[in-house]
């Protein structure tokens, strides 16, 4: 054991070393404001030294030290980084993988192919230093596919369609990687303009994210030990995260939890408690519909008229008259400023829906209409109706009118926030699901009960399906594969619509032909409440937005309910009494 004059030096080699990478002889060294012998977990900084075990609480030491040169990198701390790894002795990652992180970045394709084609197959020679190792089981002609895609794409970008064509010719189809990709790759050399050639391939051109996403693909394919995944640390604290809110059971916090203490929240802060009974609603009301922002609410059913209240204290704001034979669906455009409305007599109709005008109705279709997505570019929307050839696009500021002409009816649709899908219920238990930007069929879903309503994630990810059986699915819109089953709820022969819901989009809601609201967990599939919301039938619940303490229901007994946690029950109440007396002063 050494003297106390005799203990080596900190472990970083330096005196007040700081994060940004500067030092300060003037000042004691301080964290927090305690001098630098502190204490730390029962252990006293400057007088006991940190175990440099190969292992750091049972965690490798190497791949904590390069997670942590990483992060440190990309949250632009470049000296503390360079520290870290000179006082470590670890190395990010080797000039070999550098430089084939820059050659895809900057596009040099050539160099990109010359550095794959000298990568190790083996992982032995992993961790040597010497330069790209694959990982086990990756396709080098796949990588040498996704590159050489790139660089056609970009050819295409610039125009320059007789390179492209050498590259699709003479590069991409000696490898034989997909007949079906190739074609798609060929049919790109049609299109007549960079937005649509962008819009077809799913693709944001060489100055947007294709690289990186291009560079994160490969990355998957070479081993960890060599070339971190792009940004580890992010990605394993989303994990922690996202976990906790997977199993908090009344997740109702909007913020994102802190790293700080595992994170739960509590059922009273959940929307179980009715604040609300709202009878301004002609008839039975079939749909509730809160605006973007969480504004706003708009409700619909058996009557010719479409409500909006605002949310701070639901005053009535506006009322869309003339539907003859009530309005089976609403949207709100995505500035919140229009609304388009989806009636049985037929009609669609556009309205301002700060002023309560009608700005356009459109042609009378064959059936009545059954729903309509709006655009991202708030330029335009889709309507589908009930008819042979149900789904229409219309343009808000012209007469231009754009026919999918499909061979199915609508019974419901929606549209993804990314603009990527569109689905389309039809009344013989088929799922259609298309691009949005190209009109064209990715793939059908055969189901074994007829769908009653559609609606997708706020994420684009996931598309949940609400059936006549009584059973709700989750379905993960990309692989295609049912993910979670709801179950609860009684279906029958009306139109019975779910929602996502909560913070974070945590859980799914629905109204059920017994009158109740059943919430489910999304992930875990559970029940978490079962409410007690209208007779005889809940045809419809909304979750605002804005406020996961918040939602609203509406049934045949025409009424709309507006429901939130009991503490915030009596301010709603109170609130909203104050704004229908100050109404009826006004008024008086």
């Amino acid at each position: 054991m050494l003297a106390t004059t005799e203990m080596p030096p900190p472990s970083n080699g330096v005196a007040a070393a700081h994060s940004n990478g500067s030092t300060n002889t003037s000042q004691p060294d301080a964290v927090n404001g305690l001098k630098k012998a502190f204490t730390v977990n029962g252990a006293t900084n400057g007088t006991h030294q940190p175990d440099r075990s190969s292992t750091y609480f049972g965690h490798n030491r190497e791949e904590v030290t390069r997670i942590l040169i990483q992060a440190l990198s990309g949250m632009g701390y470049q000296a503390a980084a360079e520290m870290v790894s000179k006082d470590s002795g670890y190395k990010l990652e080797s000039p070999t993988v550098a430089a084939f992180r820059t050659t895809v970045l900057t596009g040099d394709w050539a160099e990109a192919e010359k550095l794959l084609s000298g990568a190790a197959l083996s992982e032995a020679t992993a961790g040597t230093g010497n330069g790209l190792v694959l990982a086990a089981g990756a396709d080098r002609d796949l990588m040498r596919f996704w590159l050489r895609q790139q660089k056609y794409l970009e050819l295409l970008e610039k125009k320059d369609a007789t390179r492209a064509l050498v590259v699709l010719r003479g590069e991409l189809t000696p490898l034989y990687q997909d007949t079906a990709k190739l074609h798609f790759l060929s049919s790109l050399l049609m299109c007549p303009s960079t937005q649509d050639l962008m819009a077809k391939a799913h693709w944001d051109g060489a100055q947007g994210e294709s690289r990186r996403e291009l560079l994160s693909d490969l990355s998957r394919c070479i081993s960890p030990s060599v070339m971190l995944p792009e940004n580890r640390l992010a990605v394993l604290l989303q994990h922690v995260k996202q976990s906790q809110i997977d199993n908090c059971v009344y997740h109702t916090e909007a913020a994102s939890p802190s790293l700080y203490s595992d994170h739960m929240c509590d059922r009273r802060h959940f929307p179980c408690e009715v604040a609300l009974d709202l009878d301004n609603v002609d008839g039975e009301v079939w749909q509730v519909q809160f605006s973007h922002n969480g504004a706003f609410l708009a409700a619909c059913g058996g009557g010719d008229s479409v409500v909006i209240w605002e949310t701070k204290t639901f005053h009535m704001v506006q009322e869309l008259p003339g539907h003859d034979k009530g309005v089976g669906n609403i949207s709100w455009s995505p500035d919140d400023t229009m609304i388009v409305t989806c009636s049985q007599d037929r009609y669609a109709r556009l309205w301002d829906a700060k002023t309560g005008l009608m700005l356009k109705r459109l042609r009378r279709f064959d059936e009545p209409v059954s729903g309509c997505v709006w655009a991202s570019g708030n330029d335009s929307f889709v309507i589908g109706t009930l008819s042979a050839n149900g789904i229409t696009t219309f343009y808000v500021d012209s007469d231009e009118v754009i026919e999918w002409k499909k061979t199915h009816r609508v019974q419901d649709l929606c549209g993804s926030p990314d603009g990527k899908w569109l689905v389309a219920a039809d009344d013989q238990k088929t799922l259609h699901i298309y691009n949005a930007a190209t009109r064209q069929l990715e793939y059908n879903m055969e189901l074994k009960a007829l769908p009653t309503s559609v609606s997708i994630s706020r994420d684009s990810k996931h598309l949940l399906v609400n059936k006549r059986d009584g059973e709700a699915i989750l379905i993960d819109l990309q692989t295609r594969t049912p993910m979670q089953k709801y179950l609860g709820h009684t279906g029958g022969d009306y139109l019975i619509r779910s929602t996502f819901g909560g913070a974070n989009e945590s859980f799914v809601a629905c109204g059920s032909e017994d009158g109740n609201i059943l919430i489910w967990h999304k992930n875990i599939g559970a029940a978490v409440e079962r409410l007690h919301g209208h007779v005889p039938r809940c045809n419809a619940v909304a979750w605002n937005p804005a406020d996961p303490c918040m939602l609203a229901s509406c049934g045949d007994d025409q009424r709309v309910k507006i429901w939130t946690n009991k503490a915030r029950c009596h301010e709603l109440r109170l609130s909203y009494a104050q704004a229908h007396s100050s109404n009826i002063t006004h008024h008086g």
